[in-house]
């Protein structure tokens, strides 16, 4: 099994939402006999107990699936190619909402779809073939092929600076500096928050570095940054803190091997800006994120900053597309800056338990504001 990190609930969800519940052990349904009709897109009827997909086989390209949730938790909707490999998500879909995700699939192969009421779990799962095979949008189109070759820079710079400075991190750890080890916290943590879409790709990595407490599901060890973030913070350091510290240090290097043989698609620039702003949505602005350091803003920037650095990538193709879309996107990016500056403080942010309700509404309604357009990219890249 697969241990995901899982998601909570965005602040506008919350104000009407009960609490979540695990996920009901229930099998796949799914129209076996139908294939993607060309061109469509693939619906995808989730529910409490099922998840059922319109069609099971389509062809190579860019796929594009329709999730109506007509359950009563939240839930998320992945496509997985082998060994659990993701290779496009939508997250935090409230009960009665729609969403969209586009993702270019070039290679012919068996994939599955899955469905996560309750935001936890391995999901309801289906399997999902693809047939034939695609030159990439990289291979075709040199402005995607530059895009992501930019951003792919991008991920090398943040990947190495994280890995030099969690081993800083851990170094003050395990010779028991608390106070300089809580001061290099959040500002080791901007570097992973940059980048965690790609971190995510890589099955459990993502769980392992980064779960939070609340978020454990049954048998998962609690290691990574928040469980350091509660020893420094919270208990006090452990007996085991140093072996924690050595775990992460391990797994960070981990991803930044694998992060190197990755080969992103324009698609991925745009799923991952906007999954960056979901974190933010679902963690940052809620103040669960950072449950016993409370630097939440630190991480809000560092997400604000990976959609910015993805959509910086794709500027000249969606410039060439749709330039009142960058327009409105620059205008928006501004917005929620802006907002961030107001709460600086010294080289760093206010804890965010010195954010007033109305403060964290403001910042509730600018990402709102940002994530609509942002919402638009993935499908102005797939045309």
């Amino acid at each position: 099994m697969t241990v995901r990190k899982t998601r909570r609930t965005p602040l506008a969800v919350l104000a009407g939402a009960t609490a979540l519940v695990a996920l009901a052990a229930c099998d796949s349904k799914s129209d076996t006999g139908a294939g993607a009709t060309a061109g469509g897109p693939i619906k995808v009827s989730a529910s409490d107990t099922g998840c059922e997909v319109s069609a099971t086989t389509a062809g190579a390209g860019n796929l594009t699936f329709e999730i109506t949730n007509k359950g009563t938790k939240v839930t998320e909707f992945y496509l997985y190619a082998e060994g659990d490999r993701i290779m496009g998500e939508v997250e935090n879909i409230a009960p009665g909402l729609n969403r969209r995700l586009i993702v270019e699939v070039a290679d012919a192969g068996k994939y599955q779809t899955a469905c996560k009421p309750g935001m936890a779990g391995d999901g309801i799962r289906g399997d999902f073939t693809v047939t034939g095979g695609v030159a990439k949008q990289n291979d075709k189109n040199a402005q995607m092929a530059q895009a992501t070759k930019s951003y792919a820079d991008y991920i090398a710079n943040n990947t190495a600076a994280l890995q030099d400075e969690t081993a800083k991190f851990a170094d003050l750890v395990k010779a028991g500096k608390v106070d300089e080890a809580k001061a290099a916290y959040a500002r080791t943590r901007v570097y992973y928050e940059r980048i965690e879409p790609v971190a995510e790709k890589f099955g459990d990595l993502d769980p392992a570095i980064d779960v939070r407490e609340a978020d454990l599901e049954p048998n998962q060890q609690f290691t990574g940054f928040h469980r350091l973030e509660k020893d420094l913070f919270k208990t006090g350091l452990q007996p085991d803190s140093g072996q924690i510290a050595d775990k992460l240090v391990t797994d960070v290097k981990d991803l930044v091997t694998k992060s190197k043989t990755l080969e992103l698609s324009a698609l991925d620039l745009a799923n991952g800006a906007k999954g960056l702003l979901d974190e933010v949505a679902t963690g940052k602005i809620t103040g669960e994120e950072e449950a016993f350091s409370h630097t939440d803003l630190w991480d809000f920037q560092a997400n604000v900053d990976g959609s910015k650095g993805a959509i910086t990538s794709l500027r000249p193709v969606l410039q060439a597309k749709d330039p009142a879309l960058v327009s409105t996107l620059d205008k928006e990016f501004a917005n929620v800056q802006g907002l961030l500056d107001k709460q600086r403080a010294g080289d760093g942010f206010k804890l965010y338990t010195d954010l007033s309700q109305d403060q964290v509404k403001e910042f509730a309604s600018a990402v709102d504001a940002l994530g609509e357009p942002l919402s638009k990219v993935a499908e102005v890249v797939s045309k």
